[in-house]
């Protein structure tokens, strides 16, 4: 029986080459594709896939909060990060959502397979440029430093902090997620006070240089 993936990433002439390489294969078939985050729950469902392909920086909703909801939720479905940054802390947070393999995007096209074949069996996949990039920072001391998003920052805020940071106003940010404009600036406010930020453009500027959205 072949491996049902979805590849989630929001470049498409990347996405169809990573398809093109995928479809040769007999053991793997790729079902579902998409370059929004927020569609990837539903295409998970509706395709009965087995292994999610995310790249970290997708529209809609990032990689890193979509993994979290898929591999933490009632059904929880394997993911394997995808992503240009071989950053130590780009991968934590991703096998910290629940992630059980990172690939880069320079190295995807010969090692996706082999992390689609090694999660499959139940086994963690870290592509060799993360590997490498990871022994780097272990053996420099630079740990401490790495760029982190802190786990005090519950979903709800990481979504308005993705919200704020791609410029939506409050009323627009209570309109996709459904509560009030008034509770968007309490999350507004404690995210700043839990970040140590102190206005919209820095929240924006963290949030590129983490991830959180794409500059």
């Amino acid at each position: 029986m072949s491996l049902r993936v979805l590849l989630a990433e929001d470049h498409r002439i990347f996405r169809e080459a990573l398809r093109s390489r995928l479809d040769r294969e007999p053991d793997v078939e790729v079902v579902a594709e998409t370059g929004d985050g927020t569609e990837v729950p539903r295409l998970v469902r509706e395709h009965n896939v087995d292994i999610v392909c995310m790249d970290v920086q997708l529209a809609g909703m990032n990689g890193i909060e979509t993994t979290r909801r898929l591999s933490f939720g009632s059904n929880p479905v394997k993911v394997i990060g995808l992503s240009a940054h071989n950053d130590y802390q780009f991968v934590l947070d991703m096998l910290r959502a629940g992630a059980k393999g990172y690939v880069t995007k320079t190295e995807a096209c010969s090692e996706l397979l082999r992390a689609i074949r090694a999660v499959a069996g139940n086994r963690t996949y870290l592509c060799p440029e993360v590997m490498d990039a990871m022994s780097g920072t272990l053996v420099n001391g630079d740990v401490a430093n790495a760029r982190r998003i802190p786990n005090q920052l519950g979903p709800r805020e990481r979504q308005v902090l993705q919200l704020v940071a791609e410029g939506c106003t409050s009323h627009q940010i209570g309109d996709r997620l459904n509560i009030s404009a008034s509770t968007v600036e309490v999350h507004r406010r404690n995210i700043m006070r839990k970040l140590g930020l102190h206005s919209v453009a820095e929240l924006t500027r963290y949030s590129i240089r983490n991830g959180i959205i794409s500059a």
